[in-house]
């Protein structure tokens, strides 16, 4: 197995050494030209590695994937993970390198790539715990280079980074084995933020929405299948690309898409707002899926979608906020049970508020989030707060 180690700045490392609980970052790039990272494999570690004066290992990840992003698309997000407090500081750093290099702007703040590499689970340590650099680093080494983990200084150092996670009380991501403490290094699968997400599902639909095809980054989302909030992960078998509109009629329920891939509409979007030709034009359309068959959305998160609006039937109308402002952007958990024999009640909880559902019509069968089986009759949800 290999590594690679990355030179990285000092102030990039501070500002996520002294973040709780990070779950990912983005090892920027100041330019996005070159299109790929093949030194690692997902799964590999990636270290970092301050630059002069500091000339130590930092801390580490592991390598989940690699994109060429515009820098306002990987702010977005990444946010504070970017290693920067906002847009205006990231910007700054990345404009220094990039006036260093003579690379060239767009008229818009922002608007150029650069190269993300995504590193999940990473760990940061104290300055008493830094790991020695390979006793061969060559001070001319610009941005960094790939190590052998098997052996030699690729294996001390690795060695000597899983010691400190551990002792941190970091999740170790590989298994423990007889002659070396940690055994022969192998690939891990690591646990995917949200960010790492929402770009790979982009990258895998090639950048344009699975329903319509549109192109314009700005308003396309990557959607979870089933909500994060109700067990569903950041996988992107649990994602589909969506223009930001669709992204919400399919949280909310008026639209799925079947295990055949198929677009479908719910008639309650006309029965509740007396329009949406826009989107009865798509209906039975088969959606756009990625060419590669493990980033594909799963077929069993589909039929669990259909099945948690009611198989395309759910009528979420009337949305009214239980608290100050409009409804919530996005619904991540639909929750179903009964009050007495002849009334159900559907409750939307998502961003800390409640929103209540005036109709639905729920299909025998249909189950919620979590398994839990939903009241088998028709029956209309009273209005009112939840």
């Amino acid at each position: 197995m290999r590594g690679f180690i990355g030179n990285t700045d000092y102030d990039w490392y501070r500002f996520l050494a002294a973040q709780p609980d990070v779950d990912e970052v983005n090892f920027w790039q100041p330019s996005g030209g070159g299109g790929r990272f093949v030194a690692l494999s997902p799964g590999e570690p990636f270290f970092f590695r301050l630059k002069s004066p500091h000339n130590a290992i930092a801390g580490f990840g592991y390598f989940a994937s690699y994109s060429a992003l515009p820098a306002w698309l990987a702010w977005e997000s990444f946010g504070g993970t970017n290693g920067a407090a906002d847009f205006d500081e990231m910007r700054a750093r990345i404009e220094r390198y990039r006036r260093r290099s003579g690379a060239a702007d767009s008229g818009r703040p922002g608007d150029y790539a650069i190269g993300c590499i995504m590193v999940a689970s990473p760990v940061f340590f104290p300055q008493e715990l830094w790991v020695r650099e390979p006793a061969d680093w060559a001070p001319n080494i610009v941005r960094g280079r790939g190590e052998d983990l098997t052996r030699g200084e690729g294996l001390r150092i690795f060695t000597e980074c899983l010691d400190r996670a551990q002792n941190l009380g970091a999740p170790v991501l590989v298994a423990e084995s007889t002659a070396l403490r940690y055994g022969e290094p192998t690939l891990v699968k690591p646990r995917l933020g949200q960010g790492i997400f929402r770009v790979s599902v982009l990258d895998a639909y090639d950048r344009a929405c699975a329903v319509t095809g549109e192109h314009s980054l700005p308003v396309l989302e990557a959607a979870h299948i089933m909500p994060y909030a109700d067990g569903g992960t950041h996988d992107v078998t649990n994602g589909l690309l969506l223009r930001s509109d669709i992204h919400r009629l399919f949280d909310l329920g008026y639209v799925t898409v079947t295990p055949e891939y198929r677009f479908k509409v719910s008639d309650a979007l006309a029965e509740d707002f007396h329009n949406g030709r826009t989107y009865y034009a798509e209906r039975d359309r088969r959606v756009v899926v990625p060419d590669v068959e493990w980033m594909r959305p799963s077929r069993e998160l589909l039929a669990w979608h259909g099945r948690a609006c009611g198989g395309g039937s759910l009528k979420p109308a009337d949305l009214q906020s239980a608290g100050p402002g409009p409804p919530p952007a996005h619904v991540h958990s639909l929750v179903l049970g009964l009050v007495d024999e002849d009334e159900s009640v559907a409750r939307l909880a998502g961003r800390g508020q409640g929103v209540a559902l005036r109709r639905c019509d729920l299909m025998p069968g249909a189950a919620a989030p979590g398994g839990r089986p939903l009241h088998t009759g028709r029956k209309r949800v009273s209005r009112g707060r939840a």
